[in-house]
């Protein structure tokens, strides 16, 4: 395969609407990028969004304090950033960072600090608005305060990409935004930052690119540049993540699952996403302890299986690597859909709904939430088989 073509620790830029460096040891370039921002931007202040412990546990700080430091960049740190960040920590970052006179945004950790300081980085450019005005769509924002993404898992996509979730959790909103001010500026995808994800995010990370890339790829808005790059995303997790599994301090491994996340990344900024994304949001919405990347493996099989008939040709093909011989027809959906299963229990993600404490009680709920959560009605639009609340219930009870 064309993997063993690469030397893993030469890092290398990957231009896409963001400077991606990408490769073991692509954190040392944080001090070219503080250059930059300094010298040819004039940033002199910063914050750094975080979570309490990764951001420092992988070494990274280390790095970017001392890039920071080197080029007299002032800097506060807003390190109170969860899985399932909410509105209220993007308010109290802003507050920091207008206090403080932050010119720029650096996101240290996986989507939630980087989702988190993209919805800072617009609110710094915009004094007379609050984190709830952006996520409920109450203004259009053109512009946004510098980001810079330093990733630390492999399964967003965030840094290279568009797209911005935060929770509104008084009315268990989980909406999405997408604005094109809020591309980081540069990304670093490095994978030795990624060796102590747990086992469990290991997994989940990885699902979520997978469920990307099968959305984005049978979108009805989707293009031959989103199915090309999902057949290989799914290849790539398909082989590497076991061998992270195995030993997550296998950077090989961890460089092409990073890769593949990268690459659904911008699959889905191109092809974007429907069903999966749309029924997950109101899951970890409800439980913020929900895991996304748990959520959306719990409802794949299911979506899968309901849209086949729509999408046998793409989806028999992207699958191929996890879920051989797939015949290019409806009369396979059962196949692919158990298929898709298999492979999920065969990583170690066999959960359904109800192992969550999710029961049929919930589906009205969740199918409301849906419909009625900001941006969510839209990516049911351009799901391939139809928009209906009869098909959002009917997948939800699939997966109890």
């Amino acid at each position: 395969m064309w993997e063993k073509d690469i030397n893993i620790n030469e890092v290398r830029e990957i231009r896409t609407r963001t400077n991606v460096y990408f490769g073991v040891g692509a954190i040392e370039k944080i001090n070219d990028i503080a250059k930059i921002l300094k010298e040819e931007k004039g940033i002199d202040k910063v914050i750094v969004m975080s979570g309490k412990n990764a951001y420092k546990a992988t070494g990274a700080w280390d790095y970017v304090e001392k890039a920071l430091n080197a080029n007299g960049i002032g800097y506060v740190n807003y390190d109170q950033v969860t899985p399932n960040p909410t509105t209220q920590h993007v308010n109290e970052a802003v507050k920091m960072a207008k206090d403080f006179g932050a010119k720029a945004v650096i996101a240290i950790g996986g989507g939630s600090p980087t989702d988190a300081g993209k919805a800072t980085a617009i609110l710094m450019e915009y004094p007379d608005k609050n984190a709830n005005d952006l996520m409920e769509y109450k203004f259009t924002p053109s512009k946004a305060a510098p980001i810079v993404s330093i990733n630390l898992t492999h399964g967003t996509g965030t840094e290279t990409n568009r797209f911005a979730v935060v929770t509104v959790p008084e009315k268990d909103f989980k909406p999405a935004i997408a604005y094109d001010c809020i591309y980081p500026m540069f990304a670093i995808d490095d994978p030795k930052l990624m060796t102590k994800l747990s086992p469990k995010q290991t997994r989940f990370v990885s699902i979520d690119a997978v469920n990307h890339v099968v959305e984005a790829a049978t979108s009805t808005v989707t293009s031959p540049y989103a199915i090309t790059l999902a057949r290989e995303v799914i290849t790539l997790v398909a082989k590497y993540l076991p061998k992270a599994i195995e030993n997550p301090d296998d950077l090989e491994a961890r460089y092409f699952l990073a890769y593949a996340a990268m690459m659904g990344g911008v699959c889905f900024d191109n092809g974007l996403l429907h069903y999966t994304h749309a029924l997950e949001h109101p899951l970890s919405a409800v439980k913020h302890e929900l895991s996304h990347g748990l959520g959306l493996a719990m409802l794949l099989p299911a979506v899968v299986k309901t849209i086949y008939k729509d999408k046998a040709e793409t989806l028999a093909y992207i699958l191929e690597p996890i879920v051989s011989g797939l015949k290019a027809d409806a009369s396979d959906a059962e196949k692919a859909g158990n298929g898709v299963y298999e492979w999920l229990k065969s990583v170690g993600v066999g959960e359904k709904l109800s192992d969550e404490g999710f029961t049929k009680d919930d589906v009205d709920r969740l199918t409301d939430l849906v419909f009625t959560t900001p941006s969510l009605a839209g990516l049911i639009d351009i799901g391939p088989s139809g928009n209906s609340k009869e098909i959002v219930k009917a997948i939800y009870e699939a997966s109890i």
